[in-house]
């Protein structure tokens, strides 16, 4: 069995959230092929407890470091003194080059994955490798979107860091053998921003495992009886799911408590931030925090929503949902990247006035019907393997001989 060397800027163990689910998923294809080294960043001290069962499904060593996000942030404050972007410093640690430098000097490594650009920095100079990044999203639109919402003079910093990061993956990706984003449209944008680049860049969709994800697997409800309960799952410290369901609370809820008042919003997630934390004091809207499952949360809500104005990429909130057969009313941000039929498989809504109306329409007369369509579409277009197999013929410095699929308009 050969060796791979694995950087991942978060440790891909448990798949509890949307990068470590990518990542994890990742990790446990080339497992199958290769003894895997992998070394990552902890942010989560829960996450710990994970190592022995990451080192197993590995088969390597594994070096795992804490990332103290209050340190990390003055490390990048480094990047305004040298030019770089801010997140490459969030995530320089002199251990990790350390332990890098070291395994690729002793073991027979000639393969490196590397996972979200700020783990880059670690191989760039290591040519005899073939490397390949999974950049996931476009970091630097994400940014570029950020500042078009903050305040001045947040808005500043973060135009700064959406154009000196896109300078960066530029870099990586022409330095590199391959580089990988989650949708095709994810993939064109970029071949289009760097068409230099384009030879060099695929994609792989993130999938969903329909059989953890299936409405056999249920459980018991988590909802008092008689309560209506509208579902957004998703990590609360993410701003982007931060911006979404306190715009849902703000602009949407409303509408639909007025006409339902037996209506509840359910935010169901990790970490929420104080604005999350703050809704909590609005009537009918609890903010659950961590949660050991969130399937029935999702299998017994009489709807999910997705209402995100910033998103790059495939949401696997999203995916998981159509999974569990959950009639889900999406924005068009949201939408983006998954082949999915609006009014068949999945709802819709561009703007809070639609938002509320498709929700009152699913309160006031469920439509199972789309649920069962959604999940059929999931089992049959988002299996990890198959769309993995596009990331194995790069490593091995094939083509990408699959027709890219193109998302629902």
């Amino acid at each position: 069995m050969e060796d791979i060397l694995f950087l991942a800027h978060r440790i891909p163990y448990p798949p509890n959230k949307g990068d470590k689910i990518r990542s994890y998923h990742l990790l446990k294809h080339l497992a199958q092929r290769f003894r895997v080294h992998v070394g990552a960043f902890i942010d989560d001290p829960d996450d710990w407890c994970h190592a022995e069962a990451l080192a197993r499904l590995a088969g390597g060593e594994i070096k795992l470091l804490p990332l103290n996000s209050r340190m990390a942030t003055l490390k990048s404050a480094v990047g305004l003194l040298t030019g770089e972007p801010l997140t490459i410093p969030y995530y320089r640690d002199r251990r990790m080059q350390a332990w890098a430098s070291a395994m690729l000097a002793t073991r027979p490594i000639h393969h490196a994955v590397v996972y979200s650009s700020s783990m880059a920095q670690y191989v760039m100079n290591r040519s005899a490798l073939r490397r390949v990044i999974d950049f996931v999203d476009i970091d630097s639109d994400k940014w570029r979107q950020y500042a078009d919402k903050k305040p001045w003079p947040l808005c500043m910093v973060y135009r700064r860091e959406s154009r000196k990061l896109f300078g960066y993956e530029q870099r990586v990706t022409r330095t590199f053998d391959a580089a990988c984003f989650v949708s095709d449209a994810e993939a064109n944008l970029f071949k289009q921003l760097a068409p230099d680049c384009a030879s060099k860049v695929f994609f792989y969709s993130n999938g969903v495992d329909t059989e953890y994800f299936s409405p056999e697997n249920a459980g018991a409800s988590p909802y008092p009886p008689g309560v209506r309960a509208i579902v957004f799952t998703g990590a609360m410290d993410y701003w982007a799911n931060v911006d979404a369901v306190v715009w849902f609370a703000k602009e949407v809820f409303p509408a639909i408590r007025s006409a339902y008042p037996d209506a509840t919003f359910y935010i169901v997630g990790t970490r929420p931030s104080i604005e999350v934390r703050a809704l909590a004091k609005e009537p009918n809207i609890v903010v659950t925090g961590s949660v050991p499952d969130t399937r029935p949360y999702i299998a017994h809500a009489a709807l999910a929503v997705a209402p995100l104005r910033i998103a790059r990429g495939i949401q696997n909130k999203v995916l998981e949902a159509m999974a569990m057969a959950k009639p889900t009313i999406v924005s068009p941000e949201a939408l983006e990247g998954i082949r999915a039929e609006p009014k068949q498989e999945l709802l819709l809504a561009a703007d809070a006035q639609a938002f509320a109306a498709l929700s009152q329409q699913l309160l006031l007369q469920p439509a199972p019907e789309i649920g069962i369509a959604a999940r059929k579409r999931v089992v049959a277009d988002y299996g990890w393997d198959a769309h993995l197999a596009r990331f194995d013929a790069r490593l091995q410095g094939q083509s990408d001989s699959l027709e890219p699929r193109k998302a629902a308009a």
